[in-house]
């Protein structure tokens, strides 16, 4: 009796000692046993550190999975330059617009439920966004002269798909933003159902479904919203007991806990040739506004852990948030790629974007690949054919590192 005791005691004091990203991580795999070499994939490690030694990054962390098992995982430089306080495999990062595709997620739930369509219109959930206007340019902005419009009545009442698509026309440009700044900025005691009856009274950039163009932020807040008012519950409530709990992500949120914040990576911008600190690093993240276009803060482990649902068709041991055709739906080109406003070889699902084309895009990732990015630097991919799901995890925007990471997953398929 006194050894089993012994034996228990030791076993738990062994889970105990796990660092947080151990607690629950996909199954690991050596690179070889699922096709892939590990010479060729430690030529990550080498792209990260030239980028560190460039002084564009502080530091890293990289994940590569195929099959539903982590092949790689690497963790370089220091979570902040002047501290020098290294990276660790369960640094926080903030996700920005790497929030998108859970939001989408949540209204793909939605739909699956029969709480809405992707035709309905907004103003079905929020009645302000009903009879919008359309901005007209008059005159462009000048430096003695800021941006000149006038308004006409929009065709149509934006929908839940113009939303998901970014061709909605709403705060995604200079005369959309102009009329969100009119109505009021985002206090700090806003939240989702305050702020956006005063977003829905800014002039659309265009007529809806016209044109693709970015809403880096309201966009998806409405979607946010949409998933409030269809569901009956608060953003933050639904996402962790319909997405985060599910799926084992202990350490995404809106808000970093008081365990994360030491673990929260600086964020930084990159201008003449120096890293320069972030000073409102946080501004997406809130405990009161729970932002759908940006805001999430997680770990590399617990993000992968979403990017392996989706790449699963929706289901992650044994916990199902989505049906294989679904996520079908979400992963196909809705908005192709020579639609206005596109990028060459890149359609775009409902929330991320889909490689149509990989050679007319230049990209090494297959056709039908998916995935998105975040302005700190963050971005990740699923790709079908491959079987790969990539997270990279960075707090500077270093674009050009999307596609050399890319390139270093891909070359390390062997098989």
């Amino acid at each position: 009796m006194e050894l089993r005791r012994f034996f228990h005691y030791l076993i738990l004091a062994t889970f105990v000692a796990l660092p947080a990203w151990a607690a629950e991580t996909l199954p690991s795999a050596r690179p070889e046993a699922v096709g892939m070499s590990q010479e060729r994939l430690d030529r990550i490690h080498t792209l990260v550190q030239s980028h560190i030694n460039a002084g564009e990054i502080s530091g890293a962390v990289m994940l590569v999975a195929r099959r539903g098992q982590i092949v790689y995982t690497d963790v370089q430089g220091t979570m902040d330059v002047e501290t020098r306080q290294p990276m660790s495999r369960d640094s926080v990062f903030r996700l920005a617009s790497m929030t998108k595709p859970v939001i989408g997620t949540a209204i793909m739930m939605m739909l699956e439920e029969g709480k809405l369509r992707l035709d309905d219109p907004v103003s079905l959930f929020i009645p302000e966004f009903g009879n919008q206007h359309t901005a007209m340019l008059l005159a462009p902005a000048t430096a003695d002269n800021p941006i000149s419009f006038y308004t006409v009545p929009a065709q149509r009442d934006i929908t839940v798909k113009d939303l998901l698509t970014h061709t909605s026309g709403l705060s995604s440009g200079p005369m959309g933003q102009s009329g969100v700044r009119e109505a009021g900025r985002r206090q700090p005691e806003d939240t989702l159902s305050t702020y956006l009856p005063r977003v829905a009274q800014s002039a659309l950039e265009f007529q809806p479904g016209t044109r693709w163009m970015y809403s880096a932020s309201d966009g998806f807040d409405v979607l946010a919203r949409v998933v409030e008012v269809a569901s009956g519950m608060p953003l933050d409530q639904f996402l962790d007991q319909r997405i985060f709990t599910p799926l084992g992500m202990t350490q995404t949120s809106h808000w970093p806990s008081d365990d994360q914040m030491p673990r929260l990576v600086t964020a930084y911008g990159y201008n003449n040739g120096q890293m320069v600190k972030n000073q409102n690093s946080m501004s997406m993240s809130s405990k009161v506004y729970f932002a759908g276009g940006g805001g999430l803060v997680s770990t590399a482990d617990d993000y992968a852990k979403f990017a392996q649902m989706l790449a699963n068709g929706g289901e992650l041991n044994g916990k199902r948030l989505l049906s294989p055709r679904t996520v079908d739906l979400m992963s196909s080109v809705h908005i192709p790629a020579s639609f206005p406003g596109r990028n060459p070889g890149e359609g775009f699902g409902l929330s991320m974007r889909v490689i149509e084309d990989a050679i007319a895009g230049n990209h090494r990732i297959s056709n039908g690949s998916f995935g998105w990015s975040g302005v700190y630097g963050t971005h990740f991919w699923i790709d079908p054919k491959e079987e790969i799901v990539a997270v990279m995890m960075i707090q500077t925007p270093i674009r050009e590192m999307r596609p050399e990471f890319e390139n270093a997953v891909m070359q390390a398929i062997i098989e």
